[in-house]
Formats: C-alpha cells, sequence, structure tokens
C-alpha cells in the first residue's frame, strides 16, 4: 500500500458548551470554517483537487445532523464534485475520519482527502437528543447505555485510582494547558468566528461576529485545595468530579491527506504520515481503559516499541481512566499530554480525534519526535490508537 501524508492539521478552539465563545455559533459554521481555512493553509491546493472529505460526528443529528460532512464542504464552498461522509465511532469518530481519509490514499483511491472532526455539544447534548435504548438488550446489558462517568467510577475502584490521585492528574493538565497558552504554544488553533446575539436599544436581538483565538475553557486559578473540595458527581460515595473529568465542549478540526505523488507535484513538505491505525473492545462498563490495549495493539501492527514513542496525546476523558492506562502501559508521564488535555481544553467528543491530531503532529514537530501516538477511550466499551511517524 502507498504511504498517507498529512501535509496540514488544523482546528478551531475549544469553547465551553452553553457558556464559551461558540454558544450561538452553529456546527455547521465551525466545520465549514476550517475546511475553508485548511485548504486555504496549504500551498498551491485547491478545493476541486480534493476528493472526498470524512468527518467524525458523536452524535450526528439536528443542527449537525443530515450528512454534516457533505453540508460543510458545499457551505465551505467545495464544488459539487467533492464528497463528504459523516463517520461515527463516539470519541474517536474524528481520528476515525483522518484514517479513513488515509486508507483512501493509500489504497490509490484517491490522491486528496480530507478527515475531519466535529462537535458542537452546545447544539446537541450528550446522548443526543432522543435517545431510545433498545428495551429488552437494554436489561441484559444495561453497560452499554450507563453514563461514561459511572465507568470512570468502576475504573477508579476496580484498578485503586485514588481521588487525591485523580485532582493531582487534573490540577496538572490544568497547569500544562495554562502555561501553554501563556507561551503561545497552540499554534495549530485558527482564529475562527463565532456569532453572538446582542440586545439592541429597539428591544431586539442582533446578530454580531467576533473572532475566537483561544481555548476558554482553561482554568489557570485551578488549585489542588479548590478540586478537593468538589462533590462526586456520578456516585455519592465516589471520587469522579466535574473538575477531574473533561470539559464539555465545541469545536472541529480537519487533516488534509495526500499522497506522495500529489505531494510532489504540488511542491509541499507535509508533516507526517499516518503508520497505523486500530480499534479494540473492551468491557462497556469500564470503557476507559481502551487505550491500556489499543496503544500496544498499534505499535505491534507497525512494529515500534513503546519505548521508541517519543510523545503521546491520551485523551483525557476522565483523569482515573487516563491514569490507570499511562500507569500500567509504563509510559513516561512527561511524554504525556504536555500542553495539557481534555480536563482543561475540552473533549468535543467527534471533534477530539482530529484535534488531538493537530495538537500531536504540532507538538512533534516543535521537539523533532519521530513517533507519536494518539488514543482515547470510547463510549460503548472501546479504544483507538493511532501511530504517526514524523517527516523530515
Amino acid at each position: 500500500m502507498r504511504d498517507a501524508y498529512i501535509v496540514t492539521s488544523l482546528r478551531t478552539p475549544g469553547c465551553r458548551r452553553s457558556k464559551g465563545a461558540f454558544q450561538d455559533t452553529r456546527p455547521e459554521d465551525l466545520l465549514s470554517f476550517i475546511l475553508d481555512a485548511a485548504v486555504a493553509k496549504t500551498p498551491n491546493l485547491e478545493k476541486k483537487d480534493v476528493e472526498d472529505i470524512m468527518v467524525g460526528c458523536s452524535f450526528p443529528e439536528a443542527e449537525q445532523g443530515l450528512n454534516i460532512g457533505r453540508i460543510a464542504g458545499q457551505i465551505a464552498g467545495f464544488p459539487a464534485e467533492v464528497s463528504g461522509a459523516t463517520v461515527n465511532r463516539f470519541c474517536s469518530s474524528g481520528l476515525e475520519a483522518i484514517a479513513q481519509a488515509c486508507l483512501r490514499v493509500m489504497a490509490g483511491w484517491s490522491e486528496v482527502t480530507i478527515g475531519g472532526g466535529l462537535e458542537s455539544m452546545t447544539y446537541v447534548p450528550m446522548g443526543g437528543n432522543l435517545p431510545r435504548p433498545h428495551p429488552e438488550f437494554s436489561r441484559q446489558q444495561a453497560d452499554l447505555y450507563v453514563s461514561m462517568g459511572i465507568t470512570a467510577e468502576n475504573v477508579a475502584n476496580r484498578y485503586k485510582v485514588s481521588r487525591p490521585e485523580q485532582d493531582e492528574f487534573a490540577y496538572r493538565s490544568q497547569m500544562k494547558a495554562a502555561e501553554a497558552q501563556k507561551k503561545g504554544l497552540f499554534t495549530e488553533i485558527v482564529p475562527t468566528p463565532a456569532a453572538r446575539f446582542v440586545l439592541t436599544p429597539a428591544g431586539t436581538y442582533a446578530k454580531e461576529t467576533f473572532i475566537q483565538d483561544f481555548d476558554d475553557g482553561v482554568r489557570a486559578s485551578t488549585t489542588l485545595e479548590g478540586l478537593a473540595k468538589l462533590r462526586p458527581v456520578f456516585a455519592a460515595n465516589g471520587s469522579v468530579t466535574a473538575g477531574n473529568s473533561s470539559q464539555t465542549t465545541d469545536g472541529a478540526a480537519a487533516a488534509i491527506v495526500m499522497s506522495e505523488a500529489k505531494v510532489k507535484a504540488l511542491g509541499l513538505k507535509p508533516l507526517a504520515k499516518l503508520k497505523a491505525y486500530t480499534t479494540v473492545g473492551c468491557r462497556a462498563d469500564e470503557m476507559g481503559v481502551g487505550p491500556r490495549y489499543a496503544i500496544p495493539k498499534v505499535l505491534q501492527l507497525a512494529g515500534v516499541d513503546l519505548k521508541d514513542v517519543g510523545l503521546f496525546e491520551i485523551n483525557e476523558a476522565f483523569a482515573s481512566q487516563a491514569i490507570y492506562c499511562i500507569r500500567e502501559l509504563g509510559i513516561d508521564p512527561a511524554k504525556v499530554n504536555p500542553n495539557g488535555g481534555a480536563i482543561a481544553l475540552g473533549h468535543p467528543l467527534g471533534c477530539t480525534g482530529a484535534k488531538l491530531c493537530a495538537t500531536l503532529l504540532r507538538n512533534m514537530r516543535e521537539r523533532g519526535v519521530r513517533y507519536g501516538v494518539e488514543s482515547m477511550c470510547i463510549g460503548g466499551g472501546m479504544g483507538a490508537a493511532a501511530l504517526f511517524e514524523l517527516c523530515d
């Protein structure tokens, strides 16, 4: 199979659900903007050169339904001939979309594709607008439909991850993110137009547009003492709180993928190539352990040793599950989420896989790291992982 090269990988800021900068910005506008920006920031590339757009979305309904992968491409001004699809693997949807975009190039079916992700948790809530579990099967295996917070409590209890450990992890995530913001390290972010409605003197509301250029959920003032005061959310005597869980967030991201021939024809310098991608299943009631199994599997597929991986982006769905996976695999914590993770920066569900790709590739290039791994747990009891190799 051919190599698939990622030449551009960008994201919007991640902004807090219902309270953040994107609360009045429709998801189609977020996604169409980042698709347009990805092409605009790729020298010599035109929209007509793109053959297909794969978009991850965890809850593809309402404003982000009706095949948002196709609709957003049209809103962004891609020709009618450029096709689009929506991919759903819950928390890894964005990474799944990038992997499928890469597969088309690797198989020789396409020369240029886009893989990306989107989620507006403001417009479409966690679980969707009308969840309807199967009435008989839900009695047999209710864990498939259980709150993700309960699964985080299960991981903490079964694998002895204490409340102080979780709060310490959450604190470090916030501090790393705050420091990265202060130093201007989130260069994968594209300043993004956002909408808001303001009351006019006439008593009506007018739509205004402003530019949002930072993740607005980072809490630089976080303290361990403050985290310790938060009450458990999912179990009366539990250890999982709002402070050591990921933030619900709005955002979009996109990566442009090309064949080697197209890269050379356009005179581009690619960022990285996707070496391998995999998914695994695990018990639904402890879905957070997914990366513990997906990471070794993807490294085995690629023939790469864990010690040779220089950076990891492991989604911080919950501190309990992230701690367990890092600890169980023996990963050096200094290599994980150097600019903070989802506890500080947010977890926009279907966008996260594409968002973390942009962050990982940026950090690999900055540090000259050859191999980087992105991984996350997935609702329903799964894990996903991808291995990227930096291009010279």
